[in-house]
């Protein structure tokens, strides 16, 4: 830039300050359209961070919340029921929203009726798995009793955030929707694998590999989908829900579940030793005589003569 020569006379003292609040005058100037242009981008900012909040929410939202869908087939009544030859009662998938549909007990008071509401995680269900499972098995396989498994999910917060009590009880419900005659060996390998309640629980691969482990061969790839989908996962909140306010069917002894494994037989509530299966044998023999003794009425003596 060029300036005055030598002999260019000096700027006055009143020329300098004039010249000065010129140029603070046009600072200021350029200050606020850089103020105007700051507020606009910060704006403009906030809002596109609120429409990204915004847009996350929905995401977590959309992702999290399943719409209600068809409940398992064969689960009609929130359970599965398997009767003699270890052959499971089939049933049509119960509707989003529909009322259960009870099992009907056996009339007669010969075959004991027995109704066991699990979850996967607990590990008092575990005990009595392990402890009743096989004589279960064989007075259902013999005919003289029947079996109800209800999977309920009870423990979804008690496994460090995997959800794996929903988890394993929406599988049961893939088995039971589409290989319902190995229900009951899934059922036993599930609680055989059974991981200590407050740990992360087994991953949906493990479980698939026990499904396939347990002996269930047919639709093995429809089952897997459904593990990996949770398909079933709206019908087991609202199952459980279901359990949890009451009424229980077929029961005159209990209204509601309170904690699991809940055992029922004939409509008693079991509520001895889970570890001792002569206990447990001797309650469903009693269970079982009262139930024949009221479906058989005494006959009526005819007057001599």
């Amino acid at each position: 830039m060029t300036t005055g020569g030598p002999g260019d006379p000096r700027p006055s003292k009143n020329q300098r300050r004039d010249a000065a609040r010129t140029k603070a005058a046009q600072i200021r100037v350029e200050q606020k359209k850089r103020d105007r242009r700051n507020r606009v981008f910060l704006q403009g900012g906030i809002a596109l961070a609120a429409i990204a909040v915004v847009t996350a929410i929905v995401l977590i939202i959309v992702n999290s919340v399943q719409p209600a869908g068809p409940g398992p087939r064969n689960m009609a009544s929130d359970g599965l029921l398997v009767g003699e030859g270890l052959t499971a009662v089939t049933t049509p998938a119960l509707q989003p929203d529909a009322e259960p549909v009870p099992s009907t007990p056996d009339a007669t008071g010969t075959i004991a009726d027995i109704r066991v509401y699990v979850d996967y995680l607990c590990p008092f269900c575990g005990t009595f798995e392990t402890t009743n499972a096989e004589q279960i098995s064989q007075w259902v396989d013999s005919g003289a009793a029947t079996v109800e498994i209800h999977p309920i999910s009870i423990l979804t917060s008690k496994s460090a955030g995997t959800q794996y009590s929903l988890r394993a009880a929406n599988a049961a419900a893939c088995v039971a929707d589409s290989a319902p005659d190995d229900f009951l060996s899934f059922n036993s390998a599930l609680f055989a694998a059974q991981p200590v309640e407050g740990t992360a629980g087994l991953s949906d691969d493990e479980i698939k590999e026990i499904v396939k482990s347990s002996g269930v061969s047919e639709n093995l790839t429809a089952i897997n989908e459904c593990i990996d989908e949770t398909t079933f996962k709206s019908w087991v909140l609202a199952s459980t829900d279901r359990a949890l306010s009451g009424p229980i069917p077929n029961s005159s002894s209990l209204e509601a579940i309170t904690g699991t494994p809940t055992v029922l037989v004939n409509g008693k509530q079991y509520v001895g030793a889970l570890d001792d299966p002569k206990e447990f044998a001797a309650f469903v023999l009693q269970a079982a005589s009262e139930a024949y003794s009221t479906a058989t009425p005494t006959p009526t003596p005819t007057p001599a003569g």
